[in-house]
């Protein structure tokens, strides 16, 4: 296990080094202004190196890879597609239509291979809530669903990387408790392709000098990865956790995407239209530093995860589970909305009120 520890570890820091390199001659980074308020151009090359340190494995070492003879060859065509529509987007600014289409795309090629939401278990009882075709259409959504909350996360120093390890290590234990040794070596070796990319991320190495961000790109590959390994221990003849349990480990991702989709409706707005009311954009507007912000949503995530674990290691009912799931996805809208009233987005604010005078000032053929 060491070995395969120093390997994926050595492969990810290889290709962010490399990746950051080229990633400044050809543009592929972010640059400040607007809602972004870093300093200087970073290479936008997490991503890469997290997809990269996979594909090694799955070269060199697959008997390393989660059932090797099925499902891993079309998951690592769909993170390729994924990771190419991310570059290119982070590059160019891609409109929401290829990213949705090739999202889409990505959950096709694993749904052909028979990997899919088949049951979403005993939620409503004694009887098991078997989807049937439907369930083609339910993965296709929850495809979109953790793309996206993972890619929300992303907007402080070491969050997504940190979210990210936080939930992988909740699907390690649930593996682990469950005798899948395999899935939960996978898990730990994605923890540790993320690291790398958290040491240059926060400062740990040549502190702001060698800042890289994770990109569309890093986002959409671990969104999927996390709904790819959730799939296979809550589906098919060999699953090791209830589905139920799988929206417990990703609660806090899937908490503030939803929430901050029914903001943007609200308001009139469309649901990917940006703005700065995230979590983690209020947490800080609260008073909490960058790192506190990090500190507080990871360890949301470890406990929220760990809740719905504790829930299924009593063989609570999957219905109790969701109800209980449910009336704190309630608890936290509710305080969510809160915290941002308390602590709006002035800028956004009084932006709105610019645009609202300026509006009035202009003219029009009834005066």
């Amino acid at each position: 296990m060491s070995k395969e520890v120093i390997i994926m570890f050595l492969t990810a820091m290889t290709a962010l080094l490399i990746a950051r390199q080229l990633a400044l001659k050809c543009g592929l980074v972010d640059k400040p202004g607007g809602r972004k308020q870093h300093k200087g151009e970073i290479p936008l090359v997490g991503g890469i190196s997290f997809y990269s340190a996979i594909v090694v494995f799955f070269l060199f070492w697959p008997e390393v890879l989660p059932y090797t003879e099925t499902h891993f060859l079309p998951y690592l065509v769909s993170i390729s597609l994924l990771l190419f529509v991310g570059i290119a987007d982070d590059r160019f600014d891609l409109p929401v239509i290829p990213r949705v289409f090739i999202q889409a795309l990505s959950a096709a090629v694993i749904m052909v291979d028979g990997l899919y939401l088949q049951t979403l278990g005993h939620v409503l009882g004694g009887n098991e809530l078997v989807l049937g075709p439907v369930g083609y259409l339910v993965t296709l959504f929850a495809t979109w669903a953790a793309i996206n909350a993972f890619n929300m996360v992303d907007g402080v120093d070491g969050l997504l990387g940190s979210v990210a390890s936080a939930t992988f290590a909740a699907l390690m234990v649930v593996f682990l408790l469950a005798g899948s040794h395999l899935l939960a070596t996978w898990c730990f070796l994605m923890i540790v392709a993320l690291i790398p990319y958290l040491m240059f991320n926060m400062g740990l190495i040549g502190k702001k000098r060698f800042k890289v961000f994770m990109g569309d790109a890093g986002s959409m590959v671990i969104g999927f990865t996390m709904l790819w390994l959730v799939m296979l221990g809550s589906q098919g003849g060999e699953a090791v956790m209830a589905p139920v349990t799988a929206l417990w480990v990703i609660a806090l991702p899937l908490m503030d995407m939803v929430t901050i989709m029914v903001r943007r409706l609200r308001r009139g707005h469309s649901p990917f239209h940006p703005d700065r009311d995230h979590l983690h954009h209020i947490l800080m507007r609260s008073g909490l530093t960058g790192r506190q912000t990090v500190l507080v949503m990871t360890l949301l995530t470890a406990v929220f995860a760990g809740f719905g674990i504790v829930l299924s290691q009593l063989d609570v009912a999957e219905w109790f589970s969701l109800a209980v799931f449910l009336g704190l996805f309630t608890g936290y809208l509710v305080v969510n909305n809160k915290l941002q009233k308390r602590n709006p987005d002035l800028r956004a604010k009084i932006g709105q009120q610019y645009n609202v005078a300026a509006s009035a000032d202009i003219p029009t053929g009834n005066q």
